[in-house]
């Protein structure tokens, strides 16, 4: 059973990053079989938008939460939801940026933008699909939400849409290991994710987990067009936990590093 909510998402998504379906076509001109192990949301804790609302979607189509996660460097909350009888159906991971845990500047340029739409704009059961609903940005206002939080000042750009979709190594026969994958992903020209290491996790906590660094998009702003990080493809491999299950959930000192691949540069 294919769920078509992930079709949009793609479409939209390889759309604005050619080099996604780039990478995509890479591994089945090799004849493996991608599978998508997560996609990821990104979102405010405003309650109009904030991860219960993002889940409706999922939730409507049979998904369950299934683990809570906190980062706090980065000042957010997470969970993840799965599907517990569609095989292979794609995990889904939302975060959200605790807004109180700011500065009143901070707090103030975030709030004028989320309020520069009427509440409706928000209740839409398709706000996943949406991008920025508030119309063109102000450059100097994402640069000055970047020296406090470079998540809040993508998530001003780009609003609602999938930051990330995940290749599944397990589901790869010829590239079945993260280091095959990372040099394959290497050799073919992008550049990797190098924040704490270019792999993130280890085997014995069963999820390791690399990325693409986010492609680079021409963006119009209130000043002007200016080049800006969009989105980043991710590899994962999960390992059986003692039981011989494979492990299901996410690590949160492998996502914190994996959300700096939208990191301005």
């Amino acid at each position: 059973m294919q769920l078509e909510v992930f079709d949009i998402l793609w479409k939209a998504y390889s759309l604005q990053n050619p080099s996604v379906q780039a990478i995509h076509d890479l591994f089945t001109k090799e004849n493996e079989q991608v599978i998508n192990d997560h996609i990821a949301f990104r979102t405010f804790d405003d309650a109009r938008m904030n991860i219960k609302v993002l889940s409706k979607k999922f939730i409507k189509l049979g998904y369950i939460p299934k683990g809570d996660y906190v980062f706090e460097d980065k000042h957010l909350n997470a969970i993840h939801l799965e599907h517990p009888t569609i095989e292979n159906a794609p995990r889904v991971f939302i975060s959200e940026l605790i807004l109180s845990e700011f500065s009143a500047e901070f707090r103030k340029t975030v709030k004028k933008r989320i309020n520069s739409v009427g509440n409706a704009y928000y209740a839409d059961p398709d706000l996943i699909y949406k991008g920025s609903v508030w119309g063109k940005p102000s450059y100097a206002d994402y640069q000055f939400l970047r020296k406090e939080s470079e998540y809040a000042a993508w998530l001003y750009i780009h609003g609602f849409r999938a930051n990330h979709f995940t290749v599944s190594i397990n589901a790869l026969k010829k590239y079945n290991s993260i280091e095959k994958v990372n040099q394959f992903i290497k050799d073919s020209g992008y550049e990797m994710n190098t924040t704490g290491g270019e792999i993130k996790g280890v085997p014995e906590k069963l999820l390791q987990q690399s990325s693409t660094l986010a492609e680079i998009i021409q963006m119009e702003f209130e000043e002007g067009t200016y080049e800006v990080p969009a989105c980043f493809y991710e590899f994962a491999i999960r390992y059986p936990d003692t039981n011989g299950e494979l492990f299901s959930g996410f690590i949160a000192a492998n996502a914190n590093k994996i959300f700096d691949s939208t990191n301005f540069r």
